[in-house]
């Protein structure tokens, strides 16, 4: 299995670690401190080290944040988490339903006579702060820069990531780093702009066409870029980790120590392009007037895709497909009771490292069977790993990082005999998944617009599920990648060659769990006999091909649109794996591909 390098903490860690944070918290004479799942960089993802709301709290979702007050130390987790946080917390946190409850009114409720709230500046953005101190205005309660007060309770905290960075392929790539530079520069010029100050670690990546190891699963590296609108970058990274490189980088690219990066933003003259969605308030103190809130100019480019990254991900998916193809089959051919969670996940990374171009695992995989699978973000450790039972659901989602591509699917898997409600979920699931799949839509739409297709199945029986539908996925890079989102909150709108997952699910607490997950990309959508073409319109090219099982199909509540899409992606199935896979695997794949 491949190494993981999350930090962990049981739920009984969690009161000493909570006591010894409210002893630093008086002693710097403030009543409460932010702890939010982020590093300086403001990336989706952490290192070891910056695991600071895992080690307080237990709880190890990608996304919330603690608030440690005197009598009250509120977690907040989002909808996908609201099962996970009730075992990995102890009693004395409390779980916050955000963004239902917001930071500003959570603390106005805990705080009502005012206060003095401390937060680390590095690991919050300048979007955060302002529209938190927006809303506390008129309140008493301040927001207060500090040092990281956990750093200063954490005694064995992990040292910074110092792992290689190298270079990414041209072939894979599709467009050179001067290329690149010089075209996001015209931009700068263009808005009149003199610099961008970047600090997401795939936009870095993605712009300089390398790739690190400092995240885990994320081939990303920890630095800081400036571009400026000459073309020229300046990067702030660690040497010791660019030693691989050589000549990798053009002219135009100038290494500095991390540590000098303030002095340089400091220097800055003119107009400086940032992201105040990502940003750190740290920065942004140091900017003020001069900072133009105008997106991180990575982001867009980026999300849009050129033919060599989408046809290596497109061929990377393929490969896994095979893999997943053989998981199945192996798995298909055990007797219920004789597997556990764990076996099923090391099966499949041992069937995906046949392929040399894998470099690690996309994500942790999730093996949620039965009630675990009700858990969306269901992590197994040894004290969760459960026996995979006649008549339970398995949820599998995994994903692989190849060179020439990321690949995210998810399949749910009948283990025996399912009963009839699960199949009926199920069937609700994919009927969510193949409209979302055939959909065509006019160009400009955002993800706001349309996500709904694949919720209607389920809401016509009165079922929905707490998870956006689809997320943006990177070409060798982050597997959620903004800033295209199928979410009710997401309002960029689509383009050719972002590609997103298509994922409904549905979940019952204490029961099952269902999510089926595809990769799609965005294309020009082609023409129709019936169509006149009097506007541009967008449509989907699935990327993922593996089968959706048969025996979990009410085929009765398939209109025969849906039956045709059913059996045709099935066809493709066949004939796209079929070559890829064994002789046993090619037998059951046929099977199981069969029309319906």
């Amino acid at each position: 299995m491949f190494q993981s390098f999350e930090v962990t903490a049981r739920p009984e860690q969690g009161p000493p670690r909570l006591s010894a944070l409210r002893a630093e918290i008086a002693k710097q004479g403030l009543d409460g401190f932010l702890v939010p799942r982020a590093d300086a960089h403001q990336g989706e993802y952490v290192a070891a080290r910056d695991e600071r709301l895992a080690w307080l709290t237990g709880f190890t979702g990608s996304a919330g944040f603690c608030v440690v007050l005197e009598q009250i130390a509120g977690v907040f987790i989002d909808g996908r988490y609201r099962t996970q946080v009730k075992a990995q917390v102890a009693a004395e946190y409390t779980p916050v339903p955000w963004p239902d409850i917001t930071l500003s009114v959570w603390l106005k409720e805990q705080l009502p006579n005012g206060g003095k709230v401390g937060y680390d500046a590095w690991l919050h953005s300048a979007g955060q702060i302002t529209q938190a101190e927006k809303e506390l205005k008129g309140s008493g309660i301040e927001l207060i820069r500090t040092e990281n007060l956990v750093d200063a309770i954490w005694e064995d905290q992990p040292e910074p990531p110092m792992n290689p960075v190298k270079a990414h392929p041209l072939e894979f790539a599709g467009e050179s780093a001067a290329e690149k530079t010089t075209r996001l520069a015209a931009d700068l010029a263009k808005a009149g702009h003199g610099s961008a100050v970047i600090t997401l670690p795939d936009s870095i990546m993605w712009l300089l066409n390398i790739r690190g190891a400092d995240i885990p699963r994320n081939p990303v590296a920890h630095g800081f870029a400036i571009l400026h609108d000459t073309g020229a970058v300046d990067l702030f990274m660690a040497a010791e980790k660019l030693k691989e490189l050589g000549d990798h980088f053009p002219d135009t690219v100038a290494i500095h120590d991390p540590a000098d990066f303030l002095t340089a933003v400091d220097t800055l003259a003119g107009q400086v392009q940032v992201d105040a969605g990502t940003v750190p308030q740290k920065v942004a103190d140091i900017l003020g007037d001069r900072m133009v809130d105008a997106g991180d100019p990575c982001a867009l480019p980026k999300a849009r895709k050129n033919a060599a990254e989408i046809e290596g991900s497109a061929e990377a998916h393929l490969r896994d497909g095979a893999a997943i193809v053989e998981l199945l089959a192996w798995l298909d051919a055990q007797e219920p009771g004789s597997l556990t969670e764990t076996q099923v996940v090391t099966e499949l990374e041992a069937r995906r490292r046949t392929d040399n171009a894998l470099q690690d695992i996309s994500f942790e995989t999730i093996s949620g069977t039965g009630p675990n699978g009700a858990i969306m973000h269901y992590r197994v450790t040894e004290e969760t790993d459960s026996t995979i039972q006649d008549g339970h659901l398995l949820v599998l989602d995994s994903g692989g990082q190849y060179l020439d591509g990321t690949t995210d699917i998810t399949r749910t898997i009948a283990i025996g005999e399912v009963g009839d409600e699960e199949k009926a979920c199920f069937t609700r699931v994919l009927k969510g998944m193949i409209a979302m799949s055939m959909l065509r839509w006019p160009a400009g739409l955002a993800g706001r617009d349309i996500e709904c297709v694949a919720r209607m199945p389920l809401w016509l029986a009165g079922q929905d599920f707490n998870h956006g539908v689809g997320h943006g996925v990177g070409a060798y890079l982050s597997v959620h990648e903004g800033p295209q989102r199928l979410a009710r909150t997401s309002h960029v709108p689509f383009e050719p060659g972002m590609i997103l997952s298509n994922e409904p699910g549905y979940y019952r607490e204490g029961a099952f769990g269902i999510r089926i997950e595809n990769l799609v990309v965005v294309q020009e959508a082609p023409d129709l006999a019936t169509s006149d073409r009097e506007r541009a319109m967008l449509s989907w090219r699935t990327l993922t091909f593996a089968p959706i099982d048969r025996r979990l199909i009410v085929v009765d509540m398939l209109s025969a649109e849906e039956r045709d899409w059913l059996n045709a992606y099935h066809r493709d199935v066949a004939e796209k794996i079929g070559p890829r896979v064994g002789p046993q695997a090619r037998q059951w794949l046929d099977a199981a591909t069969a029309p319906v």
